[in-house]
C-alpha cells in the first residue's frame, strides 16, 4: 500500500486495515488504528507505521479513544513463513520475556544482530521494542479488568522492575498506571475480576466471524478431562486446560460473538468473550496468543473471501459463511499427538498419563500428557516415536518453527503418514495453505487452500481419497 491508499483507509475509517498498519499525527503526538473515529487529520501531518512498537519508538503515544493496542494482529504474520513472520509469532508467544533476544535468535537459527536488522527493516522496530509494546498492552488489560495490585501487574506483564513499568505506561499512554485504571469504565465484569474469579477478556477479530463451525469442530474433537463444550448451539461455551510456561490455566470462550452483528468498514469486526484463570499472571500474554491461534482471530477474512469467492464452486459457500475461520492450536505438541491418535484414544492417554490439576474445575481435571511423559510411558509404535521426536526437538512445532522443515521431520517419524502430517501442518503450525495428499485442490485457491477445504468440509462437499 502506498501512502495515498493508506490515507484513504484512514479518511474512510476502514476497519479492515486495523492491525495491518497504524498512523500517527505529528501535530498531536498520538498514533491510532485506521478506523479511529476522531477527526481525520490532514494528510501532510500523518505518518504510517507497520507496528504499534514502531510508532511508540518514534515518540508517539497511544490514542485513548480507539485503543490501537487492542486491534487484531496483522494477518501477515500467520501467513508468512519467512524469518520475520516466524519472529513475530514467537514474540507474540512471549519468548523475549522468557528467553531474551538470544533465545529468539537461537530458535530462528540466526544471530541476534541479523534478527534485529531484519525486524527493524521490515516492521520498524526490533525485538525488544516489539516485546515492550506487548507488555504495555498486557499491563493495560490487567489494570483495567482486574483488581490485582499494581506491583503484581508490573511483573505479571513481563517488566523487569516497577520503575520500568511506570515509565513505559507513562510514555505509551500519557498516564500513570493509577490514572489508567481509574479511567476504565466500572462495569460489572471489572468489579467481579479478581485473581480467583479470573481475567475477563475481549478477543478481537476483524470482519465477520463464523463461530458455529469452529465450535462444532471443537465439540467433535473435545477430549474429556482436558476440554468441554457446553450449552446449546449459538450460545455454547468452550472450556479447556492450558499448560503454560509459568503454570497452568483454564480458559472459557463464548460462542456468541460480541460487537456488531454485521461487519462493514464502519463496524469492521467484533470479539469473542473469554475468561482466563491462571495460576501465574505472567502467563497472560502467552495464553491470549494461544487462544488467538486456536480460534484464528488474526485472519483477514476479506482477503480469504475475495480469493475463494471468485471460484464458481466455492462462491456460494463463501456467500453462505463469510468469515469462516481455520482453527489452529492452543498446544501444538498436543495437537500433533491427537491428530495421530484421534479423540477417543487421546482421552485414554489423558486418563492414564495426564497430569492432574491441583485445583480441578468441574469436568476439567487434567493437562494433556507432555511428549516426554508419553515417550517414556508409550515407547513403542508411531505414538512413541512421535512423542520422542517432539520431546527431543527432532520435530519442532512452536510458533517460530519453519513449516517446511517441520513437515519433513514429521514425515521422517516411522509410521506417520502424509495425511496426518498435513493435518498437523494445518492445525499445529497454522498454515493457511495446506493441500492434503489425494485431495483435488486447484492452485488458484492459493494461498488459502486450508480455508477452501474447510468450506467444503462444512458443506459436506469434500471429495476424499
Amino acid at each position: 500500500m502506498d501512502e495515498d491508499t493508506r490515507y484513504e483507509a484512514v479518511r474512510s475509517r476502514d476497519g479492515r486495515f486495523d492491525g495491518e498498519f497504524f498512523f500517527a499525527v505529528e501535530t498531536t503526538g498520538i498514533y491510532c488504528r485506521p478506523s479511529c473515529p476522531a477527526v481525520t487529520p490532514k494528510q501532510r501531518n500523518v505518518r504510517y507505521y507497520a507496528t504499534a512498537a514502531a510508532a511508540q519508538g518514534a515518540g508517539f503515544r497511544a490514542c485513548r479513544r480507539c485503543r490501537p493496542d487492542a486491534v487484531p494482529g496483522s494477518a501477515a504474520w500467520n501467513v508468512r513463513a519467512d524469518v520475520v513472520g516466524r519472529a513475530m509469532r514467537l514474540i507474540g508467544d512471549g519468548v523475549i520475556d522468557r528467553e531474551g533476544v538470544g533465545g529468539l535468535a537461537a530458535r530462528l537459527g540466526y544471530s541476534a544482530r541479523q534478527v534485529q536488522r531484519q525486524l527493524t527493516a521490515e516492521v520498524g522496530a526490533g525485538p525488544v521494542a516489539l516485546a515492550r509494546a506487548q507488555r504495555a498492552h498486557t499491563a493495560r488489560v490487567l489494570l483495567q479488568t482486574t483488581g490485582l495490585p499494581v506491583t503484581e501487574i508490573a511483573f505479571a506483564a513481563g517488566f523487569a522492575s516497577v520503575r520500568q513499568f511506570n515509565d513505559t505506561i507513562r510514555e505509551v499512554y500519557a498516564a500513570t498506571p493509577s490514572e489508567l485504571r481509574a479511567a476504565a469504565p466500572r462495569t460489572r465484569h471489572r468489579r467481579a475480576a479478581t485473581p480467583t474469579a479470573g481475567i475477563p477478556l475481549r478477543l478481537a477479530h476483524r470482519g465477520p466471524y463464523q463461530a458455529g463451525p469452529v465450535f462444532d469442530l471443537l465439540s467433535r474433537e473435545a477430549v474429556p478431562g482436558v476440554e468441554e463444550v457446553s450449552g446449546r448451539p449459538g450460545a455454547r461455551t468452550y472450556r479447556r486446560t492450558l499448560r503454560l510456561p509459568h503454570g497452568t490455566g483454564i480458559v472459557a470462550v463464548d460462542e456468541r460473538p460480541g460487537g456488531p452483528r454485521t461487519a462493514s468498514c464502519a463496524h469492521p469486526g467484533g470479539w469473542l468473550e473469554a475468561r482466563l484463570h491462571l495460576t501465574d499472571p505472567r502467563d497472560l500474554t502467552t495464553a491470549v496468543q494461544r487462544l488467538r491461534r486456536l480460534f484464528d482471530l488474526d485472519a483477514d477474512p476479506y482477503a480469504v473471501d475475495e480469493r475463494l469467492g471468485a471460484d464458481p464452486r466455492l462462491a456460494p459457500l463463501v456467500a453462505a459463511r463469510p468469515g469462516l475461520r481455520s482453527p489452529g492450536s492452543a498446544d501444538p505438541d498436543e495437537t500433533a499427538l491427537r491428530a495421530l491418535t484421534g479423540p477417543e484414544a487421546a482421552g485414554e492417554l489423558v486418563r492414564r498419563h495426564g497430569k492432574a490439576l491441583d485445583a480441578p474445575c468441574d469436568t476439567l481435571t487434567h493437562l494433556f500428557p507432555e511428549p516426554a511423559a508419553l515417550a517414556g510411558a508409550e515407547p513403542g509404535g508411531t505414538l512413541g516415536a512421535l512423542a520422542a521426536a517432539l520431546a527431543d526437538g527432532a520435530v519442532r512445532l512452536d510458533p517460530g518453527a519453519d513449516r517446511d522443515e517441520a513437515h519433513r521431520a514429521l514425515l521422517a517419524v516411522p509410521g506417520l503418514d502424509a495425511a496426518t502430517a498435513a493435518a498437523v501442518r494445518t492445525r499445529a503450525l497454522g498454515d493457511p495453505d495446506v493441500a492434503p495428499p489425494g485431495v483435488p485442490v486447484p492452485d488458484h485457491w492459493r494461498p488459502w487452500r486450508s480455508y477452501a477445504l474447510l468450506h467444503l468440509r462444512v458443506a459436506d462437499d469434500l471429495e476424499t481419497p
